[in-house]
């Protein structure tokens, strides 16, 4: 009886283990596409296109939500990283609502806030590796 005791907390706690490194890697994951797509938002900005510049940036929240809610929540560098990740959604949510259809010049001051709250933020996820790691 003890050994079957013994053998669900083992087999309990590595699915614990298990859940939390597939978090990292999934947190990992969304970090680096939603800074390709700040980038790439820029970029669309730097040439004028308004639709793309909206598109990217609804796909920089999609990440941010993302990450938000698989962000182990008593980890210090991801609550860093959380303030980063609001700052880009709030700036996000103001392209989205100036729309495609005003000057892309309009739209690419609150994109390029955007992008670098995605950079602050991807800075301080990638410890939450470093960490895994020790």
């Amino acid at each position: 009886m003890a050994l079957v005791r013994f053998m669900f907390i083992f087999a309990v706690t590595g699915l614990a283990a298990v859940a939390f490194g597939a978090s990292v890697k999934e947190i990992q994951a969304h970090a680096a596409a939603m800074l390709k797509d700040a980038e790439d938002m820029v970029a669309h900005g730097g040439m004028g296109d308004a639709k793309a510049i909206v598109h990217h940036c609804g796909e920089v929240v999609k990440h941010a939500e993302a990450i938000l809610k698989a962000m182990p929540p008593a980890d210090p560098h991801g609550k860093e990283a959380a303030g980063h990740l609001q700052e880009a959604i709030r700036h996000c949510q103001r392209v989205a609502g100036l729309g495609d259809r005003v000057d892309p010049g309009v739209t690419l001051n609150p994109a390029t806030k955007a992008r670098a709250a995605a950079r602050l933020a991807v800075k301080h996820l990638s410890s939450l590796k470093d960490e895994g790691a020790h």
